[in-house]
């Protein structure tokens, strides 16, 4: 839920780092004598709220975003194909250099090839028969301190079928 006060904590914390909050309500010692220290807060107070709710976060720069999983090509082989390792190309948007593919919640080696194409081999290790595995692209924040910032997470699952 996107509050001002929220954006205004944020704000203080960023620019004004000596001083605390006591409350969620009551923010205490914001006394911006220097006029470039109120220019600089009013500023970000601004683009923040012009942004809006869910809108970009200006101290959110280097957040990497959230991992789209689209399709697997392909989606479903026997388990004969499987035996020798299959090759599983996993398409999407939003991949980076660090997301990797996760089969039922294992890491498994990824090769990039583009921000929206990642590949992967399965073999009988990853399922030794029939079956469906759910396949996940993860990738991990890159972001220091709190900023009010998402950043990486997990994609939504998609399923493999192995018959």
């Amino acid at each position: 839920m996107c509050q001002i006060r929220e954006i205004i904590f944020v704000l203080t914390r960023v620019t004004l780092p000596q001083y605390r909050r006591v409350s969620a309500d009551c923010y205490t010692g914001i006394m911006l004598r220097n006029p470039a220290e109120k220019s600089l807060f009013v500023l970000l107070l601004v683009i923040i709220l012009l942004a809006g709710c869910g809108g970009l976060n200006p101290f959110c720069g280097s957040a990497r975003p959230k991992p789209v999983l689209t399709a697997l090509a392909p989606n479903t082989a026997t388990l004969a194909q499987v035996l020798p390792g299959l090759l599983i190309t996993v398409n999407g948007s939003h991949f980076v250099s660090s997301s990797v593919v996760l089969w039922n919640g294992a890491s498994l080696p990824t090769t990039i090839i583009s921000n929206t194409q990642l590949q992967v081999t399965i073999t009988t290790t990853q399922i030794p028969g029939p079956g469906t595995g759910q396949i996940v692209v993860h990738t991990p924040p890159n972001l220091s301190g709190d900023l009010g910032c998402d950043s990486g997470g997990n994609s939504l699952a998609l399923t493999f079928t192995v018959t």
